[in-house]
Parts: C-alpha cells; structure tokens; sequence
C-alpha cells in the first residue's frame, strides 16, 4: 500500500528507443536557446586562460539570484535577489511552512495535524537548520541531530526503460528510513547507534591529520528483527541553496559531462543518475539527493514530508508515510487527512508548491575575497589539481517563461550532478537506483566556506565524518584518488591556499 503511487508509476514507464531522448527539461517551461545564444554560453563557459585576476561576475555565483554575504547565521536564508516583489509573499508563506512545527492527529489543531504516526523530524527546519548543513551524533544538545539512516534489502522491482538499475526494496518491517521518534502511543522504530574510529594520516610534509571513520547499527528495533540482509545508509541533512538554479541547468549540458567508460582517459566517469519521476512517470534525470534519488525539487520536497514527516502530499498520499504492514498500528492510527480540507491531504497542493517555491529560491552568497592573491592561486590549484574534473565550475541555466529567479543565470555551482565512484573509503555498499554502493552524486561548493557561520561546524560528506575541508578532501578515493593524493603531498602555503579558495565560495 505504502508503494502503490510509485508502483503506479513503475508501470506506467514505457521503455524508450533512446534513453538520453526522454531526459529532458519537461518538468522545466524552456525558451529554446538560439545558435548565437548558444555559441555565446560556450565563450562563457571556457576555462579561464589565467589566475592572476578574478573571472567576469566570478563574485556572483548565482548570477542576478545572488545575495549579499551577511556575517550571521541567516546567511542561506535570504531570498533570490532578483524575486519581484509580488511574489515574496509565496517565498514567506513557504518559509512559514518550512518552519512548521507539525503534530499528531487527532488535534485541534487540523490545518498541523498529521504527523507520523513514525517520523524523523516535526517539521523541515529541524533537519535543514537555518536552511544549512545538519548535525551528527555526538551533539551537546541531541535534538539538534539531523541525520537518519536509508535503509533497503537486495531484490525487488526495476523499472523499464532505465539501464543498469541495480534492484533494491525497503525493508519489509521497517520501510526505507529509520524512524527515530514516533506520535503517542507508538514505540519509535529503534535507534541509530554511530560508533567512530580514528586513524591517522601523515601528509608530505609531516602534518598528521585524524580522520574519523564511522560505524552504523540499527538498534532496538521495535516491531521485530529487520531483514537480515539489511543495508545501510547514513544522511545528514545538505544545505538548502541554490536548488532552482540546479534544477534549471539544461539537462544536455549535464549528460554531455558524462563520461561512463573514461573515454578521455582522465580517470573520471561521472554516470548521470536517472530515476522514475513520481511526478510526470517517465525516466528523468536525478538532480537531488546524496545519490541523485529525487528530479525535481517539488518531488524532493514530497519525498520529504512522506519519510521524513510522515505526511501525505499528492504525491505521496498514504498518510503514514514510510510505515508498512509490518507497522500495522501505525496504519491504522489517526491521520490528519479530513475529506473536503486540504484537498483530502495533510499537505494540499497549494502548500506543497509554496514550500517548493521557498527551496527553489533560497539565495547563494555572493563570494568573498575573489581577488586575494592566496584565493586566486587557490584557485589555480583546484584547476591544476583536476577537481573540476568532478566540481564543475559554471554553467548557464535554461531561459524560462515561469521561474524569472532561474532564467538564463550564469552559476558557478562547482558540480557535475553526476554520480562517481568515490572508493571503498567512502563507500556505504548500498545501491540507490543506478548508484553503486561506492558511488555519490558529485555535491556543490557554492558557500561551503559559510558552513560553520550557519551550522555551526564544519562536518562535509554525507554522513558528516570530515570535521574540515582538508579532512574531506583526504577522504577522496576512486576517481578522486589522484587528486586526493596531489592535495596530500602539497606544501604547506600551496595546501592553505586551495583551502583558502574553497573557503571563498
């Protein structure tokens, strides 16, 4: 039951004579681009013949999008700069959504109610705190963990239509997340238990760096055993911004990166993901998510409510979320869908679309310090170094009719949405879609220096194990080995100095 919309879905996939011919931009209203246009966006996007000086509207990441650097922790939470002002209103009432503490029904409350009955978070500001990067256990305050665990067991369906989809299915008991909380009178599902290892690593010039590996386990699972070939998956929940603008680079210019066999011989394949969309049933390119799981923002957002909240949007209508047979009184618990409100949802249409509107316009900062000599040798580093191999640095979204925030925008999200192998380091040997267990969706870079003003650390990867830059950089493998080793044997001024650079963005 849990699945019947995805399943639905699944069906309704009609296999393609040419799979890259249905990975367009429909979820997108697109201007085609003319031949001078289109020739001029080649200019731009060449790599920069030198590094004394600052690229044109470098300083803008997000092109006309950009907001200001503020110097507190609302940094990420400012609208695209170029919003109109007749439709703030959307951005605030999403905001207000976003922010939403939601409750268990039945309560008088009926325009909150829903939550769970098993959930993760009571509303999206728990998780996405400040709209940045979450938290991992240990924290002196443990509400303030925003991480939760993937789960899924071998086997199951494959949709038609998508090559090398690797089959997996939820656990039969407990779904495909972990649910740590619950509504009254449930017992939540368990616990994720993390337990940290520390291992040292001496760079080329003698510097001794700990990195910390992580070690997961379901524990106290309360509705029996989980399936014996259970996998894992840790999540920290990714910062917010930027999201329109990634949804609006142009599909061809993210395959035309793709390079699955290493023709070029660079070492690199990035492979694009490609998911069902729930949304418009076709294979569609995979944008969000650790591993590329989601196409749209409107569909992550979805996913969201359903796993992480437990409530149902149109998209995801079963008003117990990720909860399962195995789950029954969760099932059959109160709900807080009432026939003839919110169009029979926990979350209607109308607040589901705010709240999409609010992800897809939360503003990049403007960069800082783009013309410090120690930025900008940094910045030949990175070039030198082959991170833009995996980072891309620049693109130019489509031209669009309806998203004025997102049309035609030079960005530097510095970001192949593509899916690399990142070696067995890093590997969480659990296939996601097309995703290997060792492979990750390529993430943005655009204000990672701003992490600790936001957050409050500096935790990166997708589980929040490199405590630094330079930690995050060291845990590179696969294709990423060779650069993950330059870094390493860096001198001292030359290492600072890329860090120095990623810092600035």
């Amino acid at each position: 039951m849990r699945h019947a919309l995805a399943i639905l879905c699944l069906a309704a996939l009609a296999p393609s004579p040419s799979l890259a011919q249905s990975l367009d931009d429909r979820h997108l209203a697109v201007i085609p681009r003319t031949a001078a246009e289109t020739a001029r966006i080649a200019k731009v996007l060449a790599p920069p013949a030198e590094f004394s000086k600052p690229e044109p509207f470098e300083a803008k990441p997000a092109g006309a999008a950009t907001v200001r650097a503020i110097a507190t922790a609302d940094a990420f939470s400012q609208h695209s700069d170029n919003m109109a002002f007749e439709r703030e209103m959307d951005f605030k009432l999403g905001n207000a959504l976003f922010r939403k503490t939601w409750v268990a029904a039945p309560s008088s409350t009926q325009a909150s109610d829903g939550l769970g009955p098993l959930y993760n978070a009571r509303g999206c500001q728990d998780c996405h705190l400040k709209d940045g990067r979450g938290h991992t256990p240990p924290t002196p305050d443990a509400s303030r963990v925003s991480m939760f665990l993937r789960l899924s067991v071998p086997g199951g369906p494959s949709p038609e239509g998508i090559a090398d989809w690797i089959a997996t299915s939820p656990d039969p008991t407990y779904g495909g997340q972990l649910q740590d909380l619950a509504a009254p009178g449930h017992p939540a599902e368990g616990r994720m238990d993390v337990t940290w290892t520390e291992t040292p690593v001496t760079l080329g010039d003698g510097t001794v760096i700990s990195l910390r590996a992580p070690s997961y386990a379901f524990a106290d699972p309360a509705y029996g055993a989980p399936a014996p070939d259970l996998m894992l998956s840790p999540r920290v929940a990714p910062q917010m911004i930027g999201l329109g603008l990634l949804e609006a680079i142009p599909a061809a210019d993210i395959l035309a990166k793709a390079d699955p066999d290493d023709a070029d011989g660079d070492g690199i394949s990035g492979r694009p993901q490609i998911v069902p969309s729930v949304e418009f049933g076709i294979p569609m390119l995979g944008r969000f998510g650790l591993k590329g799981g989601a196409a749209t923002v409107k569909e992550q957002s979805a996913a969201a409510f359903s796993g992480d909240m437990g409530l149902s949007t149109v998209l995801h209508p079963d008003p117990w979320g990720d909860c399962t047979t195995g789950e029954q009184s969760c099932i059959d618990a109160p709900h807080g869908q009432e026939p003839g409100i919110r169009d029979g949802l926990e979350v209607d249409g109308q607040s589901l679309d705010l709240v999409t509107f609010y992800a897809r316009n939360l503003g990049v900062p403007e960069r800082r310090n783009i013309d410090d000599p120690q930025v900008l040798r940094g910045k030949e580093l990175f070039y030198a170094t082959g991170c833009q191999g995996c980072h891309t640095p620049k693109y130019v979204t489509n031209r669009l009719h309806d998203q004025p925030e997102q049309s035609f925008q030079l960005i530097w999200p510095y970001t192949d949405l593509l899916l690399h192998d990142m070696g067995e380091g890093l590997a969480d040997n659990r296939p996601e879609g097309r995703a290997t267990g060792s492979e990750w969706k390529t993430p943005p870079l655009w204000g990672i220096g701003l992490t600790e003003q936001v957050s409050g650390h500096n935790e990166f990867m997708h589980d929040g194990r490199a405590r630094s830059l330079l930690e995050a950089i060291l845990w590179h493998g696969g294709e990423a080995q060779s650069q993950r080793d330059t870094v390493a044997a860096m001198q001292p001024e030359d290492r600072d100095a890329l860090l120095a650079f990623l810092g600035s963005l």
